[in-house]
C-alpha cells in the first residue's frame, strides 16, 4: 500500500468531543424504562469542551440486554434542556458511570510516545 500525507494537523478547541468507552461487569448495572430491566455490560460517555470551557458529560449510550437476552441499545442525555447543568432527573448511577469514564480515560496507563524516525 502506498500512502502519502501533506500538511499538519491542527484540532478544532471551539468543539471538542471525545468518547470514552469502558465495559461493567455483568450484573453490576440494571436500568429500567417503562417497567422493563436493561442489564448494562457497556458505557460510551460523550464529553464535551466549547470555546475551552472545562469538559461536561454530555451523554450515555449504553449497550444493554433485555429479559430475553436481545441486546438494545439506551441512550441517557445528561444536560438539560439549555445545555447549561445536568438534567436532575437523571439516576446517580448513571453518574457514577460518568465518573468511571472520566477517571478511567486517565488511568489505564496508556502512554504514547511518536515511533523515531529513520
Amino acid at each position: 500500500m502506498e500512502l502519502s500525507a501533506t500538511g499538519e494537523p491542527v484540532v478544532v478547541h471551539e468543539d471538542t468531543q471525545v468518547e470514552v468507552g469502558i465495559y461493567l461487569r455483568p450484573g453490576t448495572l440494571t436500568l429500567t424504562r417503562d417497567g422493563e430491566d436493561f442489564e448494562v455490560h457497556h458505557a460510551l460517555v460523550q464529553f464535551a469542551s466549547v470555546d475551552e470551557t472545562p469538559w461536561a458529560a454530555q451523554e450515555v449510550k449504553f449497550s444493554a440486554k433485555r429479559g430475553d437476552g436481545k441486546t438494545v441499545g439506551l441512550t441517557v442525555e445528561l444536560l438539560n434542556d439549555a445545555f447549561d447543568g445536568p438534567r436532575t432527573s437523571v439516576p446517580d448511577a448513571v453518574w457514577e458511570v460518568v465518573a468511571l469514564a472520566a477517571t478511567s480515560a486517565g488511568d489505564v496507563g496508556i502512554t504514547y510516545g511518536a515511533p523515531g524516525r529513520s
